[in-house]
């Protein structure tokens, strides 16, 4: 890919004339806060762990990174794209807690990867580019763990792919580039081998790229999977390997996958005694069709500005489409502990893929799904640093949203370049996390975080709040957090818990009894944060672990 020939002193004139075009827009709250200007690497991948770590990682053919390997360690790869002997890490571990890089060593290449957090915590990561294709990567989460590596985990070459926990506590890992097939892991009896996805092969364009790469997968709350490719969905029954339904093409007909990457979620899950749960999914942003290939010939067109919202539920689903205030490719959408959804990161011209986006969006976004049509987007205030290609996001315990990476070149470039590898991290804090709202903010005094607790079980939660309750304004919800790279949060869902009346058990102390999900098909297995959230206000969460 060839550099831009852009020079120093206009790449800054570009950055604060684009800065001041946004900063006119009206913005309604939120806050950033730099946390390192480094790294070391740039965070393509991010995942958080119930230790409150974040495992994060770039790819091995970058050339060297900024973060050196301890003890003189250095990775030896004959089959490296840019580097045979690599002293530096491409892979380092963030510690909320104390604000420090931890580096870990990943041998074989991670590049557009994917990957899922197993029932016991652990985090499993699958495929990439090169000699890490068929891998299969684990991390425990402990102090001193690092990353253990299964050369042939994958029957098939997963670049490009996406990920999914099952009920079960297997994964599913679905496509990548001309895969048009699926897989589990672990390996059993009847799970060996590759099963086929025509949907795939008919949602690809022919070309070198097929624009439903990294697909929208979600669990269905009737243990389904809801997929999202190119600009088209299914449900799927992996199980007896057939479609259950077929949903409509998203309105406009454009592609939202990638390189025309939008991004998704399954908005809250709101589990009520005795009744069904209705499930919806929100597609957001992307690229009009050509738009890859028109951005590789210097043509950088306007991305989309409409999210599509449908209700997977329904017997006979239709999308509902709004316009979100600033056109968006590359971004990223969390789900917050409120139930408002978060849009954060990318550009407003071009697609995804090495130096083919354009003009950065700078303001976040906060989607609130239950308000009326016209009345659901609230842009935030900007960050100064352009997330562009290979940038995350992922929610922390405490309610803050962690964003890093941002490298859409080849290499490691931070000069002479339109936009530089970014290795700073940086934390954004919605507008619930203002001081003006402590005395209606929740603190949960019990149970302890990491408790265990099984299925359709009551759960009782005790909390204070130092200014006046509304006793009719509190809700429990329940988060998996995400794995999140190229725009997309796998795994990532939050449930609403049922609960009962909330009772005062002492000054300024309050008791609210839950019932947890009635199976995995509404919360897989696994780690989730529990938050308890006043007048839209959350409280810091605490790590419960549901099997």
């Amino acid at each position: 890919m060839k550099k831009c020939p852009t020079l120093p002193h206009l790449i800054v004139s570009f950055l604060l004339i684009s800065t001041f075009l946004f900063s006119l827009t009206h913005a309604a709250g939120g806050k950033w806060e730099l946390l390192l200007k480094s790294v070391g690497i740039s965070a393509m991948h991010m995942q958080l762990l119930h230790n409150d770590r974040v495992i994060m990682f770039d790819r091995t053919d970058f050339g060297k990174s900024n973060l050196s390997l301890p003890n003189g360690v250095c990775r030896n790869n004959p089959n490296d794209k840019a580097l045979k002997v690599d002293c530096t890490a491409h892979s380092a571990e963030y510690d909320v807690a104390s604000n420090n890089i931890r580096p870990l060593f990943v041998y074989s290449d991670t590049w557009c990867s994917s990957g899922s957090v197993n029932s016991k915590g652990r985090l499993v990561q699958t495929g990439g580019f090169n000699d890490g294709d068929r891998r299969v990567r684990v991390f425990d989460p402990c102090p001193t763990c690092d990353w253990k590596e299964i050369e042939f985990g994958l029957v098939n070459r997963r670049w490009y792919a996406s990920n999914h926990i099952l009920p079960d506590g297997r994964q599913i890992i679905i496509g990548g580039t001309q895969q048009f097939n699926y897989e589990f892991y672990p390996k059993s009896e009847g799970s060996m081998n590759a099963l086929s996805l025509p949907f795939l092969a008919e949602t690809s364009d022919g070309k070198a790229v097929d624009n439903n790469l990294y697909p929208f997968v979600f669990l269905h709350v009737d243990g389904n999977l809801f997929i999202f490719a190119n600009n088209r969905a299914i449900l799927f029954d992996y199980v007896a390997a057939k479609i259950v339904m077929t949903y409509p093409t998203i309105p406009g007909g454009d592609p939202r996958s990638y390189p025309s990457t939008g991004s998704a979620v399954l908005l809250p899950l709101k589990s009520s005694k005795g009744q069904a749960v209705a499930a919806e999914v929100l597609v957001c942003g992307g690229a009009p069709k050509g738009s890859y290939f028109n951005a590789q010939r210097g043509a950088f067109v306007e991305a989309l500005k409409t999210c599509a919202r449908i209700k997977i539920t329904d017997p006979n689903p239709q999308w509902l489409v709004e316009d979100m205030p600033l056109a968006r490719v590359m971004g990223d959408m969390t789900l917050l502990p409120n139930g408002d959804v978060l849009i954060i990161n990318g550009a407003r011209l071009g697609a995804a893929g090495l130096e083919m986006g354009r003009n950065p969006v700078l303001n976040p976004v906060v989607y609130k799904p239950d308000n009326a049509v016209g009345s659901r987007f609230e842009q935030q205030n900007p960050s100064t640093i352009p997330r562009m290609y290979h940038s995350t996001a992922v929610l922390l315990r405490d309610g803050r949203v962690l964003v890093g990476g941002s490298n859409p070149h080849y290499r490691y470039e931070f000069s002479n370049v339109l936009f530089p590898t970014e290795l700073a991290l940086e934390a954004f804090s919605p507008n619930y996390l203002d001081s003006q709202f402590a005395s209606i903010r929740p603190t949960i005094l019990s149970p302890r975080s990491q408790v265990e607790i099984g299925y359709g079980k009551k759960l009782a939660i005790r909390f204070s709040i130092t200014g006046k309750i509304a006793l009719d304004s509190v809700s429990v919800t329940m988060v998996l957090p995400s794995f999140t790279t190229h725009s997309f949060s796998m795994n990532h869902r939050l449930v609403v818990l049922a609960s009962e009346k909330v009772n005062a058990v002492g000054n300024l102390k309050f008791r609210v009894q839950v019932t947890t999900p009635a199976s995995g098909n509404l919360a897989p297995s696994g780690y989730y944060l529990v938050y308890v959230v006043h007048q839209q206000i959350p409280s810091a969460g605490i790590w419960v672990k549901i099997q």
